[in-house]
């Protein structure tokens, strides 16, 4: 069995794609390198912040579904997205420019033997910096090069994700049995799982929580957490193993960035499993990605509609001069 090759991508909600869109781009420095509309929900906006390039096991995407209340953190919960910075100087970096900038965050800590900064954006949605310096495993990606901030303190990619659980026992289970992630330590209450090369870009920490109730999806929450496959054909194999186990799931879609599996494999926790390829750059050139309204192929037919309905956000940043900033 192929083993999954570690986190592909995070989508969460957000209350307003121009204020996500700011935040991403001038605060994180992140590129956003796909422009596009929820597949499902024509007049919800889709936007992916990644690395320079697009590589799968960098990118942060958002829906802005209209009208979504806020969400409520609580247990059975992907509650926390994480971003790999290159070292622990980097962390101090991002604490000074997340306090010149007024970002609410946690000061700089230590779990599992790395250096963390956790912070929240202005939908209270979480996240977390953390040192690539004491990590070994699956490789990161490449900073944003024209961004505003400096290489050696950019965010490459994704880091762990974090999970609160009610039926920690169970969950674990899923996770060695079914998923082939190993725990790996405990530590304060939380527990490591890896898979594949493992290290950062493959990781996620599990909580047991019995205390906080439910929590409610709405804007400021993770809607789904997806996992890295080669290719279609051990896509399919993934399709299979979950169907052998008893999971329901979506079957193959084809989002045309990437071949997609979708299964629910625990109360309000939803997984993806996604190919690396054929990635981002398929419709707009490296120099230009993100600019325009992408729309997959089979949308194309209804960009006017669809255009109506989305309102236009101002993407170009190609003839943008961003000076990097150092504090």
């Amino acid at each position: 069995m192929n083993h999954l090759k570690g986190i592909h991508h995070v989508t969460a909600i957000t209350s307003s794609a121009e204020e996500n869109y700011k935040f991403f781009t001038y605060v994180l420095g992140m590129r956003l390198v796909k422009k596009t509309v929820n597949q499902d929900d024509i007049q919800t906006y889709h936007l992916f912040f990644a690395d320079d390039e697009g590589n799968a096991g960098t990118d942060m995407t958002f829906f802005d579904f209209p009208g979504i209340p806020k969400g409520v953190h609580g247990t059975n919960e992907i509650y926390k997205t994480s971003f790999r910075v290159p070292s622990d100087e980097a962390i101090e970096y991002w604490e000074k420019r997340f306090d010149r900038l007024e970002v609410k965050h946690t000061g700089i800590k230590e779990q599992f033997g790395k250096k963390t900064l956790s912070f929240v954006d202005f939908d209270d949605q979480n996240y977390q910096l953390i040192s690539d310096e004491n990590n070994k495993g699956i490789a990161s990606g490449v900073p944003w090069k024209n961004g505003p901030i400096p290489l050696e303190y950019a965010i490459t990619g994704l880091g762990p994700i974090f999970i609160r659980i009610a039926e920690f026992d169970y969950f674990k289970e899923m996770m060695e049995k079914v998923l082939q992630f190993k725990e790996i330590a405990t530590e304060n209450g939380a527990h490591l799982f890896e898979v594949g090369e493992g290290g950062n870009g493959a990781q996620v920490i599990v909580e047991k929580n019995v205390v906080l109730p439910p929590h409610r999806q709405g804007f400021g929450t993770v809607h789904h957490a997806a996992f890295r496959v080669e290719d279609r054909s051990v896509l399919d194999e993934w399709t299979n193993r979950m169907h052998s186990f008893g999971f329901q799931t979506s079957g193959f879609v084809d989002r045309f960035f990437f071949g997609s599996l979708y299964a629910r494999v625990a109360p309000q926790i939803l997984f993806e499993f996604a190919t690396d390829g054929p990635g981002f750059m398929g419709d707009e050139p490296y120099e230009t990605l993100g600019e325009k309204l992408s729309l997959p192929p089979f949308l194309e037919p209804k960009r006017e509609q669809i255009e109506k309905l989305v309102r236009p956000i101002d993407t170009v940043r190609s003839t943008v001069n961003f000076e990097k900033e150092y504090n």
